[in-house]
């Protein structure tokens, strides 16, 4: 277990050296604030609502084909509703934070892109039912979606995420979840 856990910090800190590093190379613009709200479900009849928060610095990097790589930050606050006639906590807090990385188009009034983020979430209760225990409040976050920025000055997003959240082994059992989720975010 102790191997693990070193195993996984190794990776993390492998992690965020080279996102500092790719953040050193990028070129800076002004930088953007949006508020998010994505509803969700998953499976196990659990009904998720997130509300983010998201920071947009502005980086490019990689232009490639009329399309450049960036990263924005986002800050999670969802509810979940279970709706198991067995549920022993029918809902649940999620907080949480992700870096996440983006392929997107460089200009234009509709602007495509894909994107994937691994972050972090707390979770106010981990047993779900009396046969489902999430085992651990620290969860792992990992998403991938597509979407698209639009309108005269970008300030709509619209975008759909796949998202698994797991322990990654830290404690079992570790049965994880799988969200499909359709988010709207305004910028400012």
């Amino acid at each position: 277990m102790t191997q693990r856990k070193s195993v996984l910090r190794a990776h993390l800190v492998r992690g965020a050296l080279g996102a500092l590093c790719a953040f050193g190379a990028a070129s800076a613009h002004a930088d953007t604030w949006g508020i998010q709200l994505g509803p969700g479900v998953a499976d196990n009849d659990v009904k998720k609502l997130d509300l983010g928060l998201v920071w947009d610095p502005g980086l490019q990097w990689w232009h490639v084909g009329g399309f450049h790589f960036t990263v924005v930050g986002e800050a999670h606050v969802a509810y979940w509703k279970l709706d198991d006639p067995n549920a022993i906590y029918p809902n649940t807090w999620e907080f949480g934070a992700t870096p996440v990385f983006r392929f997107i188009k460089d200009a234009g009034w509709f602007r495509p892109f894909f994107e994937a983020g691994i972050g972090v979430r707390l979770l106010s209760h981990v047993r779900q039912t009396p046969f489902r225990t999430m085992s651990s409040s620290f969860q792992f976050a990992d998403m991938v979606g597509v979407g698209a920025q639009f309108g005269e000055h970008q300030n709509y997003q619209a975008g759909f995420r796949f998202q698994h959240i797991s322990n990654a082994d830290i404690k079992k059992p570790n049965p994880g979840l799988n969200f499909s989720e359709i988010y709207v975010q305004y910028n400012f």
